[in-house]
């Protein structure tokens, strides 16, 4: 079986070529691969798979795809680790320690200590919301406690992971393991420090904010606490 890192590696070996190429030479590469023509890199060789309208993760013969990390999966925070739900009675506080949804941008951060790259820390942005999944009655009859599961169900998970025997995990419990939601507070460095643009109830002097929306926070922008 070919492991995707190895064909990603001889992929990833045009890069000599294309650092010391100019402007003209890009061009002329990318006009022969639109004509046919063969690079220095070895051509992939796996069997491509066809159109399909199945509902299913499909991945070429000889490869094989494992779920790590779904939404609900709990981060593996000492706080609690409630088990998932599927008929979405999971409470506002469950969230909270767990994945939220629609994972998105995700930055592997590699723990100190470790061998290479199979041991640290996978950080994730829960872009969105998908209320008829969320909750058992989808939009109907809002409540605090709908607005504050919404509100836990964005933001960014932080999960410790550990590749083992040729497969990865997630560790749990992990002391690093948290969750950073819309109701996260987060205190403002840099430029926007003090400036009267982020000054919301509670900061008076804009140095500390909640996070607004669900995208991940911008650079100059952490959290307060491990909440």
């Amino acid at each position: 079986m070919t492991a995707f890192r190895d064909v990603l590696e001889a992929r990833l070996s045009r890069r000599d070529w294309l650092r010391g190429a100019g402007a003209l030479s890009l061009f002329a590469g990318l006009s022969a691969c639109a004509t046919g023509a063969r690079g220095t890199a070895p051509a992939l060789t796996f069997t491509p798979i066809g159109p399909s309208a199945e509902d299913d993760l499909r991945v070429p013969p000889g490869y094989e795809a494992t779920v790590l990390f779904r939404w609900g999966d709990p981060v593996g925070a000492a706080a609690g680790m409630p088990e998932f739900r599927l008929d979405a009675s999971n409470s506002a506080a469950d969230q909270a320690l767990q994945a939220g949804m629609h994972h998105d941008g995700m930055h592997f951060f590699p723990l100190p200590g470790a061998s290479g790259s199979a041991h640290g820390l996978l950080v994730m942005n829960h872009e969105y919301l998908d209320e008829g999944l969320l909750f058992p009655y989808g939009q109907k009859t809002w409540t605090a406690e709908k607005v504050l599961k919404a509100q836990h169900a964005v933001g960014v998970s932080v999960i410790e992971v550990e590749e083992r025997d040729g497969a990865w995990r997630v560790i749990m419990p992990s002391r690093h393991a948290r969750r950073i939601t819309a109701r996260t507070p987060c205190r403002l460095s840099g430029p926007a420090a003090g400036q009267a643009g982020p000054r919301q109830q509670g900061s008076a002097q804009g140095h500390s904010e909640r996070k607004p929306e669900s995208v991940a926070a911008p650079m100059g922008v952490r959290p307060l606490s491990r909440a």
